[in-house]
């Protein structure tokens, strides 16, 4: 089996690599990520992104197949990522309950051995249910929205928050598995 870099330290990102059984290395990658789409597409950020992290992780590695992304929340052209403050983190949760958002993952496959890089991106259409200033605040006495794009979970708490979803869950978690499997099937792993 050959090696595999995630280069995330992202809680749900990992337990969706062992949820379809690979085992990996975490690197936590220092780039930093553009989050403002300018005259992008936000497909081409978030596809940007997940290859600068995956090229930085490749880069303290001598061999091994690397895996980045990247995830942001688009309401219209404005982007919603991980917040830097309660307050922001209040005012994300606020805007994403009125109207419906796309959340947008890229993601890149970096095979260190042979210097190939593969990319993709999924978008998902989600619709939450209104909220109310008391449940907002009491869903962060809850969790911490720090390392969350849009400040809310969908597979803890914030699941009550959902009224329904357009395309591939796992890509609103942070990692679209199907994606991904055809993405690692071209550097010799496959999953199934």
């Amino acid at each position: 089996m050959r090696k595999i870099i995630l280069a995330s330290a992202s809680k749900p990102r990992q337990r969706l690599l062992r949820q379809i059984g690979l085992k990996f290395k975490i690197f936590r990658s220092g780039v930093r990520e553009a989050n403002s789409l300018g005259k992008k597409r936000c497909e081409d950020m978030v596809i940007a992104n997940a290859v600068k992290k995956a090229k930085d992780a490749g880069g303290h590695f001598s061999s091994g197949v690397v895996i980045a992304a990247d995830t942001v929340v688009l309401v219209g052209r404005k982007i919603i990522g991980k917040p830097r403050n309660m307050k922001g983190a209040v005012s994300a949760l606020r805007l994403l309950s009125k109207s419906p958002q796309w959340v947008y993952t890229g993601i890149a496959v970096f095979d260190i051995d042979n210097g190939k890089l593969l990319t993709d991106f999924e978008k998902t259409k989600v619709y939450m249910y209104p909220l109310s200033e008391r449940q907002i605040k009491r869903y962060f006495k809850k969790i911490s929205p720090f390392d969350k794009a849009g400040s809310f979970d969908v597979q803890g708490p914030g699941s009550v928050f959902i009224d329904r979803i357009e395309g591939c869950f796992y890509n609103v978690v942070g990692l679209p598995l199907a994606k991904l499997g055809k993405l690692l099937e071209k550097t010799g792993i496959a999953i199934l």
